[in-house]
């Protein structure tokens, strides 16, 4: 068991409680919507009929989490992609999304959804003052489509880019962006990143994903300790 197969299940002892204030046609979507992704929601009544729709997550000791109206879900995971250096990347309601679900190990991500986690990631990245991003796409061949992206990134000022993966191909040289080659091919099954920043107080946050034929078992996690675990487990790969 590798140390990212050891944080997966550390996190997915971790449950959240997923409950919906709305009526059956709103809750069954949300029901439909989180299901594919092994997350059981509860429904209970609105309090009030002038009360629009709303979700509420409590985590595993009963403590309120967030909550979030139910029509500002409709964008889940699918934020608008743009160049990290433009500080709006990523949509503000979509932030409180991300915050919201941090620590929930999600059953069936599709590549689409690890991406749209993965930019949240990276325009954090790109905003902060300084720090180090390290990140991992399995092989460098999956890694291909993000060169524009990390050479934007390699470009930040006082941003240190590290990128893993199998070495399957050679990527291109970019300035402000190291390789490191997984010989082991422990990384092959991982979509992983992690970002420390050198600001007070730092900003960490990491995604970790498995992969599991089609699709992948993953959290992503504001924790400065889990963070630096991830870092420390892509950095001794």
């Amino acid at each position: 068991m590798t140390v990212l197969d050891s944080l997966l299940d550390r996190v997915r002892e971790s449950r959240r409680e997923f409950v919906a204030y709305a009526d059956e046609r709103a809750a069954d979507d949300l029901a439909n919507l989180f299901g594919s992704h092994g997350v059981h929601v509860e429904r209970r009544p609105l309090p009030s009929p002038h009360v629009d729709p709303f979700l509420v997550v409590s985590d595993d000791d009963g403590e309120f989490a967030g909550a979030i109206g139910i029509d500002d879900l409709e964008g889940l995971l699918e934020p608008p992609v743009r160049p990290p250096a433009e500080h709006d990347a990523v949509s503000e309601g979509y932030r409180v999304l991300f915050e919201l679900l941090e620590e929930t190990v999600f059953s069936t991500m599709e590549r689409s959804e690890l991406l749209a986690v993965s930019r949240e990631i990276e325009d954090r990245a790109a905003r902060a003052d300084g720090g180090t991003l390290r990140a991992c796409f399995q092989r460098f061949a999956a890694f291909a489509p993000q060169i524009d992206r990390y050479r934007c990134l390699g470009a930040r000022p006082n941003l240190d880019v590290h990128v893993h993966a199998v070495g399957d191909e050679t990527p291109p040289a970019l300035p402000g962006v190291q390789y490191h080659t997984d010989a082991s091919g422990a990384l092959d099954r991982y979509w992983a990143l992690a970002f420390e920043s050198d600001g007070v107080p730092a900003e960490t946050t990491a995604l970790v994903a498995r992969q599991d034929g089609d699709t992948y078992e993953g959290f992503w996690t504001d924790d400065p300790q889990v963070t630096r675990d991830v870092a420390s487990a892509l950095a001794n790969a």
